[in-house]
């Protein structure tokens, strides 16, 4: 499937996991860092391939990246250690929150995102998007100052929505849409673990669906889904999950972001759920028009060439799309 058969690479896929866990269940910040060290250092070899000279520089932009971040995190663990807490708190906190907002492609630190993810495979795309994030975002939940995420939230989901205008590339878009869900994700974040759990799965899921419908499909490009023969049922199982990425009410992939807006309206933040709203809008704006154009163009229809994808795995997509379709009734229940 979307797994290399490399044993190498199989290694290093498993200790990419070991790290999480390193860092995640680590009691002190210096364990935290080396988690991140060790993951870093075993994201790079996934990425790398010889004869891809994007993957190289990928590979190479990213450990420039999460190196200088890692640096920032070590010094202000050390800082932290030897000045007094109490005076400089705001600074420290401030700081650390920084090299983890970088470590994860967050906004003001996201230019190196959509760049690397421009070089990646769909499965690389896949791990970057959601397992790459988890390590930051727990590290950020022990330790953050909430005036500062409060900012860095908004311009999340702002930057997310206005960044996925006039891209043809779909790694792009992709990437400016989980800038737009990590907004999302720090704000369910400060609420309570347990919801941003929630919502890290629902939009794994669907990321992982989106990643993994490109790949069968073999499409970097959106002007690809225009002029493609491909089957009518993959054409709706992409928009649907397009839909559900912008949090479109019928489907599943709103009631993540219900339950955050209801959390942000019953505690009088109505300024942020309303640029929250507004900025799923802007997305699912950008979203319909890439589906309208791939469902309503004429594209070419030859008789003697048609592609047959033949997947198992693409059976559980179907089900899935149609269990995301009954969202509504379904998230009713769980509410």
């Amino acid at each position: 499937m979307l797994l290399m058969p490399n044993s190498n690479k199989m290694f290093f896929l498993f200790i990419l996991f070991f790290s999480t866990l390193v860092s995640v269940s680590s009691n002190s910040w210096l364990g935290c860092w080396i988690g991140l060290e060790i993951n870093l250092l075993s994201f790079i070899p996934l990425i790398n391939s010889p004869n891809n000279l994007l993957n190289s520089e990928a590979s190479l932009k990213y450990f420039l990246t999460q190196s200088i971040a890692s640096i920032n995190f070590l010094f202000s663990i050390l800082l932290s250690l030897f000045l007094m807490k109490n005076l400089f708190n705001n600074f420290f906190s401030i700081i650390i929150n920084s090299s983890l907002l970088m470590k994860m492609g967050s906004v003001p630190f996201h230019f190196w995102f959509p760049n690397i993810m421009e070089g990646l495979s769909w499965f690389n795309c896949f791990i970057l998007m959601t397992w790459q994030k988890i390590t930051p975002m727990i590290l950020l939940s022990y330790y953050f100052n909430l005036n500062f995420l409060y900012f860095v939230m908004v311009f999340n989901v702002l930057i997310g929505a206005i960044g996925s205008f006039n891209q043809s590339s779909l790694r792009k878009l992709m990437s400016f849409s989980s800038i737009n869900n990590l907004g999302w994700m720090i704000s369910s974040m400060i609420i309570s673990e347990n919801l941003w759990m929630i919502y890290f799965i629902f939009y794994s899921i669907f990321t992982f669906i989106m990643c993994f419908m490109f790949y069968i499909i073999n499409i970097f490009f959106i002007n690809q889904l225009f002029f493609f023969n491909m089957n009518f049922l993959i054409k709706i199982s992409i928009m649907i999950n397009f839909l559900s990425l912008g949090g479109l009410p019928p489907f599943m992939g709103f009631f993540p972001k219900w339950l955050v807006i209801n959390y942000l309206l019953n505690n009088n933040f109505f300024i942020i759920s309303f640029i929250f709203v507004m900025s799923s809008l802007i997305l699912l704006f950008v979203y319909i028009r890439i589906i309208y154009s791939s469902l309503l163009f004429f594209s070419f229809k030859l008789k003697w060439f048609k592609i047959f994808i033949k997947n198992n795995f693409l059976i559980y997509i179907y089900f899935f799309n149609f269990i995301s379709l009954l969202g509504m009734i379904i998230s009713t229940l769980f509410f």
